[in-house]
């Protein structure tokens, strides 16, 4: 076994990364591997520093945005480590290397009014309970598409008002749920009686829906509510995080709420909120009131 394919196998069985996060490391390893052939550098296990560097700066050339060439290196950067502790490399050739910052994008969200409107979808339609059920829940909670597709009647307490969720590394966390989608959840438990161990969302056969199902059907439903944007699952997420940042300004507690490992990765919703502050001051300070 090469050493990319244990250092896979090690995060897949010993961290149980996600497939998803599997999937981009192989992706990223696999380009180090074939760019190192085509140097003639036969052993990954021998690379140098100038050598990652270089590799690096051929991504750039080849047009990859600064976000891709930092999730690269952020790839090599673990592997070399994992080399490194289990004494395969004298030193990393990955230690001090960095990629070009990439501009931080504000996640788009929808206000409260538009969620709202998007969740309140009409339930006499077909599949109607689910739906709005599924909304309720993903806007209620935050959770991540890939926890709400894995969902199973056992993760809700209805009358508690709390999810289990198994997020990003395995990681256990627990979620209120809002009254409404309580009441959403009920009600589509009761039109479809299922068992604790069944999928809340099922897909054909009663296996979990597909993310992609999602997808698509929030796509869908948002321009049937007439929210002719662009709205996706983690929109939700991303509205759930800021409205309730708005709210209580508890910005350790969205990060429990998200289940994110580092509080930074949570920060980006102060921005946010400081976007929302800045166009309240600039509409009703008599000082900020721009000339027509």
């Amino acid at each position: 076994m090469s050493a990319v394919e244990s250092f896979l196998e090690h995060l897949r069985v010993e961290r149980q990364v996600s497939a998803h996060t599997l999937d981009a490391y192989r992706r990223d390893l696999t380009a180090l591997a074939q760019w190192a052939q085509g140097q003639e550098i036969v052993d990954l296990e021998e690379l140098q520093a100038d050598q990652l560097r270089a590799f690096i700066a051929a991504g750039h050339r080849a047009g990859l945005a600064p976000k891709s060439l930092q999730r690269r290196l952020s790839a090599c950067r673990s592997f070399y480590s994992w080399l490194l502790k289990h004494g395969r490399i004298p030193a990393s050739p990955a230690a001090g290397l960095r990629a070009p910052k990439a501009s931080r994008k504000l996640p788009k969200v929808l206000d409260a009014d538009e969620a709202t409107q998007l969740v309140e979808v009409p339930t006499d339609a077909p599949l109607g309970l689910r739906d709005r059920a599924l909304l309720e829940l993903f806007y209620s909670s935050g959770l991540r598409l890939s926890e709400l597709c894995a969902l199973r009647w056992q993760d809700l307490d209805l009358a508690a008002g709390l999810v289990t969720v198994l997020g990003k590394g395995r990681k256990q966390r627990i979620v209120p749920v809002g009254r409404h989608a309580r009441q959403a959840l009920q009600a589509w438990r009761e039109d479809r009686p299922a068992a604790d161990s069944a999928q809340v969302f099922p897909g054909r056969g009663g296996a979990p829906i597909s993310q992609r199902a999602v997808q698509l059907r929030i796509k869908q439903l948002a321009q049937r509510q007439g929210l002719f944007k662009h709205v996706h699952p983690h929109m939700l997420r991303h509205s759930f995080a800021s409205h309730i940042l708005e709210s209580s300004g508890d910005l350790r507690g969205v990060q429990e709420l998200l289940g994110h490992a580092d509080i930074a990765t949570t920060q980006v919703y102060t921005h946010l909120d400081f976007q929302h502050l800045a166009k309240v001051y600039d509409g009703a300070h008599p000082r900020a009131r721009r000339k027509s």
